[in-house]
């Protein structure tokens, strides 16, 4: 990992910001009432009205600043591929921010000389840095560690000793499923899977049991995280919501609005291509592989 690198999804993620936020408003809250006593610039009071509405209003406009800010990254994912730089540079700025509102209400309230402005930006950059960087840097930490627990991984059972049958029509890789504690929730042949779908934050597997009747498994995991793993294996990304087998794929029909994938089993409807990936689900069908149907008439 470099710090040019693509940040990972997970922490660009809806529920992330918003625990990121929540998390790092508490956090500063109480880190600065034990703060205060040490800080000779500190004006924040509970007891004094002017004070008080002045620190009421300190804290709502930097909780707010933070939400938008918040609100605002996850809404450039869409348009920004962000690296650990921009990510880091952004909760930079936040923290910039922040200590610029203070300086400037410190003035407005205190009535000191505005001379003082960098002095006082000086300090209130060094507490906003342990209020706000520690907590940045917890969230990221934990968010980390569960969606590492969440991945799907594939396994290759290949070069495995065991005291099974050999099967050579088998396939050897399994798919297997963790829940957030690191427990083993499933393991299923790659053979037994039909496609994965998105559903929000959690993903449905959709395979068949050893009596070989369809089942679902639901785990909380991104898509992306489910695509990234499988890279390179039969699992292909054919729109924003799927993730299928394309070994399970019987027929591959080019329609009006586009190509739909027949699975090989009546009790799964056809899966839509999107134009996003239309060339990667094409690039997986050979003369071997499952026929294209032409259009309908």
């Amino acid at each position: 990992m470099t710090i040019n690198n693509k940040i990972p999804g997970y922490l660009l993620g809806k529920y992330q910001l918003i625990g990121t936020v929540t998390f790092s408003v508490l956090f500063a809250i109480v880190y600065l009432n034990i703060a205060i006593p040490f800080s000779d610039t500190a004006w924040f009071a509970l007891g004094d009205s002017a004070l008080f509405l002045m620190t009421l209003a300190y804290i709502t406009i930097a909780i707010i600043t933070l939400v938008v800010s918040r609100v605002l990254m996850y809404k450039s994912k869409q348009v920004i591929e962000h690296t650990y730089v921009s990510y880091i540079l952004w909760c930079v700025i936040e923290i910039l921010m922040i200590c610029g509102l203070y300086t400037w209400l410190t003035i407005e309230a205190t009535g000191v000389p505005q001379n003082d402005a960098i002095n006082i930006f000086q300090r209130a950059l060094k507490f906003a840095s342990i209020a706000l960087g520690i907590p940045y840097l917890i969230s990221g930490m934990y968010f980390a560690i569960i969606d590492k627990n969440n991945t799907i991984r594939l396994m290759n059972y290949e070069n495995v000793v065991t005291d099974e049958p050999a099967k050579p029509d088998t396939s050897m890789q399994k798919i297997t499923l963790f829940d957030n504690s690191g427990a083993l929730k499933l393991s299923l042949n790659l053979e037994n899977l039909y496609y994965i779908e998105s559903d929000d934050n959690y993903i449905k597997v959709w395979y068949t049991d050893n009596k070989g009747e369809i089942k679902q498994y639901m785990l909380r995991c991104r898509l992306k995280t489910v695509e990234e793993s499988f890279k390179g294996s039969g699992l292909v990304r054919c729109n924003r919501k799927y993730v299928v087998n394309i070994n399970k794929v019987k027929v591959l029909r080019k329609e009006s609005e586009g190509y739909v994938l027949e699975i090989d089993n009546e009790a799964i409807p056809p899966l839509p291509v999107t134009k996003t990936y239309t060339d990667t689900v094409l690039s997986h069908f050979t003369e071997t592989q499952p026929l294209l149907e032409p259009m309908d008439d």
